[in-house]
């Protein structure tokens, strides 16, 4: 089971959204859909998919939070036709951040908000062995400019296998950023490769809970770990959310919870449901308790 896997909230487009995606790439599936009841959203859509053979998650479940480029996601594409493909279907009726066209670092690259709202930068890149297909992508702009490297560091320290595979630096010709920010850092987190950078523009954006990450923990243990580790905001712990000390969201869930939640029998989901959603760190022997009744 992939360790890290991107969560998306929708208002109520998690599985058409997840259809569309799914369109776009090879080794693609939707893996599941379930319906949760009773929430504080009402009822919510829960939805596990495959992009390039990466694991996704997204939600419907209303309109409180919304996508923001602050995180995004790279494509790395072996062809120019395959850039243009990506950039016409995740373009249209999406609102274009930066123009596809020719730029220093490819001949080829693109940056836009889908119509959905989530944000995709797609570039071509020759004679590259493409080990991971859509890499996610973290802007440390506003009041976090400047944390793209310490934070890099501070998520490599926290999970076991981790570490940085690659830093460069805004130079003196670089008007709107500070020499020495982050202009690309590469690195990697339980075998999967993120993104970070810093900007020194009025964004007017960052980070929130549009997009999280969920750490799926296999013991309490290691749920206790990673809470402890990473949770900086006590106002935003809930159902297994935290936020850590640069707004970034994660969900800390026990990887036993995708058993819980397919369950085909609707008594023990909505025991479950109730269950979770009175907590915030995830109690493991709980919700089992409430699965067993």
């Amino acid at each position: 089971m992939q360790k890290i896997v991107p969560h998306f909230w929708y208002d109520q487009a998690a599985g058409e959204a997840a259809e569309f995606y799914t369109s776009l790439f090879e080794d693609s599936s939707i893996d599941s859909k379930v319906k949760i009841y009773d929430t504080p959203s009402g009822t919510a859509e829960t939805v596990t998919f495959t992009l390039a053979g990466q694991s996704f998650m997204s939600i419907s479940a209303g309109p409180i939070f919304q996508f923001t480029p602050a995180v995004s996601l790279q494509v790395i594409c072996s062809t120019i036709a395959e850039v243009d493909h990506l950039w016409k279907e995740l373009s249209n009726e999406g609102s274009v951040l930066m123009p596809l066209d020719a730029y220093s670092f490819s001949e080829r690259y693109g940056w836009t908000e889908d119509k959905y709202g989530l944000s995709w930068q797609i570039l071509y890149v020759p004679d590259q062995l493409i080990s991971q297909k859509i890499t996610p992508t973290l802007l440390f702009t506003d009041k976090q400019y400047g944390k793209a490297k310490e934070a890099m560091e501070f998520y490599t320290s926290v999970f076991a296998n981790g570490a940085i595979d690659g830093l460069n630096y805004y130079s003196e010709s670089d008007e709107n950023s500070q020499v020495g920010t982050v202009q690309y850092g590469l690195f990697n987190l339980e075998g999967q490769n993120f993104v970070a950078m810093d900007s020194g523009m009025a964004h007017g954006f960052t980070f929130n809970e549009a997009i999280s990450f969920v750490v799926n923990c296999d013991t309490q243990e290691e749920i206790d770990y990673y809470w402890d580790k990473l949770s900086f905001v006590p106002e935003a712990e809930q159902c297994g959310w935290l936020k850590d000390k640069y707004g970034l969201s994660w969900q800390i869930v026990p990887t036993r919870m995708k058993e819980l939640m397919t369950t085909k029998d609707s008594e023990k989901l909505q025991r479950v449901t109730q269950a979770f959603l009175k907590m915030k760190k995830f109690n493991l022997a709980e919700l089992d308790k409430a699965y067993k009744g």
